[in-house]
């Protein structure tokens, strides 16, 4: 063989493992079946439930807008998005990711693209919104990830993440019990607010609203199994402001800056 083919074979390969190492794929994971069984049962819907009134209460200013939903194939946002008339795009690392929404994908709508998290296979400004769930914990590289959302983003991102100013500044203690109880959690990485917002900065957006769900560990509710009493503590909590303060996990919501 050529020494010009052996350089040519060489680069490629550089290259492609260039390409790969900013490839991550929790996603495949939290589009699973078995990850949504952690969300079955009166408990999870309980959850989902205060996670879509307020997501859905950060997008009522642009009804009807053009929403990516980047690692959504978990399918917990498609259907209420769908029924409060916005135009869905669902991005996934792979074609397993579009197994739980396989049902919206026959509305006009809603769709699906595989692409890489971190190299989304959109033009800059192509959406409104950007949405992101259960994704940026999971993800080493998450500026870079932030990077993305922002880059094809309009208007705003919404994303969610667990907090350091809550109990999970002590889930490295707990991990082994709340494994324990819940059977299939993964690691995660907890934030302090100020590193997500100056990850957004840097791409100019700026915070518009947050919101804390839980005061409690959600590990604590999927114990407990009665979700009308987690609901009544839940709303003791926030009505004295602890939940604002210390709740976890947080839905945050970041606007292009006109400065």
């Amino acid at each position: 063989m050529m020494m010009k083919e052996i350089e040519s074979i060489k680069k490629e390969r550089v290259g492609n493992q260039a390409i790969n190492s900013l490839q991550e794929t929790p996603d495949i994971e939290t589009s699973s079946e078995d990850y949504a069984s952690r969300f079955s049962g009166k408990v999870g819907e309980w959850f989902l439930g205060v996670q879509e009134k307020a997501t859905l209460n950060m997008l009522s200013e642009w009804p009807n807008a053009t929403v990516l939903d980047v690692g959504g194939g978990h399918g917990q946002l498609t259907g209420p998005l769908l029924s409060h008339g916005y135009n869905v795009t669902v991005v996934g690392s792979d074609e397993t990711c579009q197994n739980r929404i396989n049902e919206y994908l026959k509305e006009p709508s809603c769709r699906f693209e595989v692409g890489n998290l971190l190299d989304l296979p959109f033009e800059n400004e192509s959406f409104d919104v950007v949405v992101s769930f259960r994704l940026v914990p999971h993800v080493e590289q998450w500026p870079k990830l932030i990077a993305e959302l922002t880059r094809v983003a309009r208007k705003a991102v919404i994303v969610d993440y667990p907090t350091l100013r809550s109990i999970n500044y002590l889930t490295p203690l707990f991990f082994k019990l709340k494994k324990r109880i819940e059977g299939n959690t993964r690691y995660y990485r907890s934030f302090y607010e100020d590193e997500l917002l100056k990850a957004f900065k840097q791409s100019g957006f700026v915070r518009a609203s947050r919101y804390a769900e839980f005061f409690l560990p959600m590990v604590l509710h999927r114990a407990l199994r009665m979700p009308f009493l987690s609901s009544f503590t839940e709303g003791v909590f926030r009505s004295v402001g602890l939940t604002s303060l210390f709740g976890s996990p947080v839905i945050l919501k970041m606007i292009r800056s006109t400065g």
